[in-house]
């Protein structure tokens, strides 16, 4: 068993093997994760939370590395989760982000970290908003989360960042991936990468389009901005830094950032009760009151509907 309170003592040092030894009690779904959580909840609601999305191949591994370097350059910790596809032999990472930002793993004032999805679809491994509660309440400011980058399907950033950055390349499509359900409505900010490719104003125009058919928005609404840049060369970094510094302010001054991180606490608080409820029917296949509502259920006697409520009332007061 681990000593929690030493181990997040020695997070808040800075210490990056408490880091590692929290986020692997997360990962593991540690007896002690009540303990880890209850410990961590007073120390949270500082960092910053920036999620980076898109396609495979747009450069999300690169950027990040740039805005971790432009981060750093103002003084700011920087925690990084780097969502992988998990193996099909292991099922760990495969660890292709963390080998591109190795530029930064000497670094003491940034926390690297892959995760495996482990089957977990939405692009965010399950464990994610818990390992960013480890990270935020290590003291970093900042929190880049990189998603797997498998698509249009890949929304779920939104609802753990406090800001989600979609990433763009010319000639790859993505123009009108971007037209597609989901991943234009996620965006604050947008960024085409490889700008240095032919076709790059052009995919700029065509999204800058393709926003302006999207929901109406009123004089004090937020316009999510479209930025250049070729993140290998560092080139327009800096203004990608400057476009979530005016979201993170806009949100701040409506109450919309506040609001957005009750919004994730909620979920949170959702997903870890239905993964009881779920764990708890889980352990009643063979159990009697089980058996005895499908009986009913195939006598003609009770609905599949009041079934289901009886039994999750008996398993809540049970």
């Amino acid at each position: 068993m681990q000593d929690v309170s030493s181990l997040v003592a020695q997070a808040r040092e800075g210490r990056p093997r408490a880091v590692a030894r929290l986020i692997s009690l997360v990962e593991g779904a540690s007896p002690q994760l009540r303990e880890v959580m209850a410990a961590l909840a007073p120390l949270t609601g500082n960092a910053y939370v920036v999620g980076l999305t898109g396609s495979p191949g747009v450069g999300k591994s690169t950027s990040t590395s740039a805005l971790v370097t432009a981060y750093r350059k103002q003084g700011k910790r920087v925690g990084v989760l780097a969502v992988d596809p998990s193996s099909p032999f292991s099922g760990g990472a495969l660890l292709g982000d963390r080998v591109r930002m190795s530029d930064h793993a000497s670094d003491p004032g940034v926390y690297i970290r892959s995760m495996a999805t482990r089957g977990h679809l939405g692009g965010l491994a399950w464990a994610a908003p818990q390992a960013i509660r480890v990270l935020d309440a290590a003291g970093c400011d900042v929190i880049l989360v990189e998603t797997v980058g498998v698509g249009q399907s890949e929304v779920e950033i939104a609802s753990q960042a406090d800001t989600s950055v979609v990433l763009l390349a010319p000639g790859m499509g993505d123009g009108i991936q971007a037209a597609k359900a989901g991943i234009l409505e996620i965006g604050d900010v947008y960024v085409v990468n490889k700008a240095d490719r032919d076709g790059a104003d052009a995919t700029a125009r065509e999204l800058n389009h393709m926003l302006g058919l999207g929901e109406a928005r009123g004089p004090g609404d937020w316009r999510p901005p479209i930025v250049k840049t070729v993140a290998a060369r560092a080139e327009g970094v800096d203004e990608v830094v400057e476009a979530l510094e005016k979201h993170r302010a806009w949100m701040e001054e409506r109450g919309v950032l506040a609001e957005r991180r009750r919004a994730r606490a909620a979920r949170e608080v959702e997903t870890i009760a239905v993964t009881a409820l779920r764990e708890r029917i889980g352990d009643l296949h063979g159990d009697r009151r089980l058996s005895a509502l499908a009986e009913r259920i195939v006598a003609g006697e009770l609905d599949p509907y009041r079934a289901a409520d009886e039994l999750v009332t008996g398993l809540t007061q049970g």
